[in-house]
C-alpha cells in the first residue's frame, strides 16, 4: 500500500470534507479573492468565512497576503499528489476487485448456458 503522511493528508481530507471549503478552492482556481469577496459569494458571515479559509489554508490548499485590511487568498501550494496516491491505490484495488466478480460471473452464465447445470449441481 501507499505510504503517506497521515497528518497531511488527514488536515487536506478533512478541509476538503465541507462544500463550502471545496467551493473557495474551485472559485480560487477561477481567480483570486478577498476573504469578503468569498463571504459575500457565499452568503455567509466573515468571521465564518475566516474560519473556513483557515482549514484550508492549514491543509496548504489556501495562502492568504494581507495587504492593509484586506486579506487576499490564493490556491496554496498542496499539489495533492500523496492525496491522489492514496486515492488511486484504493481504485486500482476496486478495480481488479470488480474485474474479478465479473469473471466469475462471467463464468456463470457460461456453465449455465452450456449445459443448464451448475458447477454445484455436477
Amino acid at each position: 500500500m501507499v505510504q503517506y503522511p497521515h497528518t497531511r493528508c488527514d488536515a487536506t481530507f478533512a478541509a476538503l470534507s465541507d462544500a463550502t471549503r471545496r467551493g473557495v478552492v474551485e472559485a480560487l482556481m477561477r481567480q483570486d479573492a478577498s476573504i469578503s469577496d468569498l463571504a459575500q459569494r457565499f452568503d455567509m458571515t466573515l468571521t465564518g468565512m475566516k474560519k473556513h479559509v483557515g482549514v484550508l489554508e492549514q491543509a496548504g490548499l489556501v495562502r492568504t497576503v494581507k495587504q492593509g485590511r484586506v486579506r487576499t487568498c490564493t490556491l496554496g501550494p498542496s499539489r495533492l499528489e500523496d492525496e491522489m496516491a492514496w486515492m488511486d491505490a484504493y481504485h486500482r484495488m476496486w478495480v481488479a476487485r470488480f474485474a474479478a466478480l465479473d469473471a466469475v460471473i462471467a463464468d456463470l452464465k457460461r456453465m449455465e448456458n452450456g449445459d443448464g447445470k451448475r458447477r454445484d449441481e455436477i
